[in-house]
């Protein structure tokens, strides 16, 4: 007698594949997909009113006034700065090349102005900086303020 062999038996492609890899996922119910959108409103409005109530903290602003190139080894920066009269600020301040190469670098510290100091109640004060050079300078500005958080 002869007997068929059951692994020569071929199976449904879809009970094969189940076996092999599970069953078939369902999807989100109607209730579990608006939770999940209530939810995801619910996070997107609390990140927004923590971004718009977050304190900021002060702010400072420069301009650059002007610049001079006394030699190849010097250069110097006038710019204003912005900020409340009681902060201190740094500024860091660059010199270039024709190249626009960085040929010098400067931190300078602004300290607490007096209130007295000039007309917006001394928010606003005027500096001029001296920049050791490597080669001849053809700008200086600044590069960027910020308050210092010591």
């Amino acid at each position: 007698m002869t007997s068929e062999d059951p692994s020569g038996t071929a199976l449904p492609a879809t009970t094969s594949l189940a076996n092999r890899y599970g069953g078939q996922k369902r999807a989100f119910g109607g209730k579990t997909r608006r939770n999940i959108l209530i939810a995801g409103i619910l996070v997107a409005i609390g990140l927004l009113a923590w971004i718009t109530m977050a304190p900021s903290g002060p702010s400072v602003s420069y301009k650059d006034v002007g610049y001079s190139s006394t030699d190849a080894t010097q250069s110097e920066a006038d710019f204003q700065v912005t900020k409340d009269p009681g902060a201190t600020a740094k500024c860091a301040v660059k010199a270039l090349d024709s190249t626009f190469g960085v040929v010098g670098w400067k931190i300078v510290v602004i300290g607490p102005n007096d209130p007295k100091a000039s007309a917006d109640g001394g928010q606003t004060t005027i500096h001029r900086t001296v920049l050791r050079t490597e080669s001849q300078a053809v700008s200086a500005s600044v590069d960027n303020c910020w308050i210092d958080g010591k």
